[in-house]
């Protein structure tokens, strides 16, 4: 029956609430209807009769009050918090939805699921390894390796399990690049080479992958030969060590001799071209007196030879310390020994004593020829008689 066909009190349409003619709808008996058809739904059916209407009335707002209280629940479980460096991938019914940013968020729970990953914090991951170097010997690695998380969402969704990918990554960039070298240069001078080349080669590979991973920093903390050489090791380590002292101390040594090598060269150099000077003023020199004693013994020969003479005569005895004395008419030489009488009246001056000088050896000298020709004198006398 339509709502608006006439009822049974004239004209007045029927109230699709079964109300009869008894007004407008009243909102608790409607209240009421749906709580008991909930209740018959729920609570196992209606029963024989009517006593049962109020518990089950009671049954169906205690479960709208539970329907509520878990509606709550479930919306308040959606809210979290991100702080200012970390970002949050939300995933929908497993499938990428987007990236929250720093802030209070809300996602339905169950339906989404938020994985918050911090992209200021530096990580670090350090690796010990044995590998081979270019001549085929063994060393020992340890390496550092300080990370951030640059994209948040590669970092969940693109690689699994990118802390695994970092160390395989690492490891291989390591090799390869301890392959290339000499195990020399490996544990001394290319540490910080090594270091460097690493780090670009790792940032490569985590490109490729697309892990998020950014490295900032490479460090080799330590390269060593196996502990089964180290001895041996130790050993030419030494020798090295000696081989560059003794490079350092020749260098001292021939920074010390080299200059003192060439200031006595320029010594003798300057001594050679005074020398030089000096026997090409005295050749000059004597050029001009034999040119002027020649204009001489021209003008009076005889004079001249015999100041030539005399002159050699006292070039000879000023030179000589020993005086030979020819007695005439007598067949020995009388000999002074003019050289020890100095030395003795040096000693004697040395002692607080005179000092012996050349006129008191010429007065000496005048006395012991005196004496002489008096002696000779006096022989004769006595061989005239």
């Amino acid at each position: 029956m339509a709502w608006n066909e006439p009822g049974g009190n004239g004209n007045k349409p029927r109230d699709p609430w079964g109300g009869g003619d008894q007004g407008p709808p009243d909102m608790d008996e409607a209240m009421r209807k749906l709580k008991q058809q909930l209740a018959g739904i729920f609570g196992g059916g209606s029963g024989g009769g009517g006593g049962g209407g109020p518990a089950k009335g009671v049954s169906g707002a205690l479960f709208l009050t539970v329907i509520s209280v878990i509606v709550v629940v479930w919306a308040l479980m959606g809210f979290y918090t991100v702080d200012e460096q970390e970002r949050g991938v939300v995933l929908r019914l497993g499938k990428y939805h987007n990236t929250v940013q720093p802030g209070l968020q809300w996602n339905p729970p169950v339906i989404d699921d938020v994985t918050v990953v911090n992209v200021t914090r530096v990580n670090n991951a350090t690796f010990r390894e044995q590998m081979l170097t270019q001549d085929e010997n063994i060393v020992e690695v340890n390496l550092s390796v300080q990370y951030i998380i640059e994209n948040a969402e590669d970092y969940v969704l693109r690689v699994r399990g990118p802390e695994r990918s970092l160390n395989n990554a690492t490891e291989s960039a390591l090799r390869h690049v301890v392959g290339d070298n000499a195990m020399d240069y490996v544990l001394t001078d290319g540490r910080t080479q090594l270091a460097i080349d690493v780090r670009e080669r790792l940032q490569d590979y985590l490109d490729i992958y697309q892990t998020g991973i950014r490295v900032s920093t490479v460090n080799i903390d330590d390269a060593k030969p196996p502990a089964e050489v180290q001895e041996a090791f130790d050993d030419v380590i030494k020798a090295r060590e000696d081989e560059e002292r003794v490079k350092n101390e020749a260098q001292a040594y021939a920074n010390q001799v080299v200059p003192e090598a060439r200031g006595q060269a320029q010594r003798v150099i300057e001594e050679a071209s005074a020398y030089k000077e000096q026997v090409i003023a005295e050749a000059e020199g004597d050029a001009a007196r034999f040119s002027a004693l020649r204009e001489e013994y021209a003008k009076a020969p005889e004079v001249t030879r015999q100041r030539l003479y005399l002159d050699a005569v006292q070039g000879v005895m000023e030179n000589t310390s020993k005086v030979v004395v020819d007695v005439e008419g007598g067949n020995n030489l009388l000999y002074l020994p003019l050289d020890k009488i100095i030395t003795e009246g040096g000693r004697g001056a040395s002692r607080g004593g005179t000092v012996t000088d050349s006129v008191d050896i010429r007065e000496l000298t005048d006395r012991v020829m005196e004496q002489l020709r008096r002696d000779q004198a006096s022989r004769t006398s006595r061989g005239g008689r």
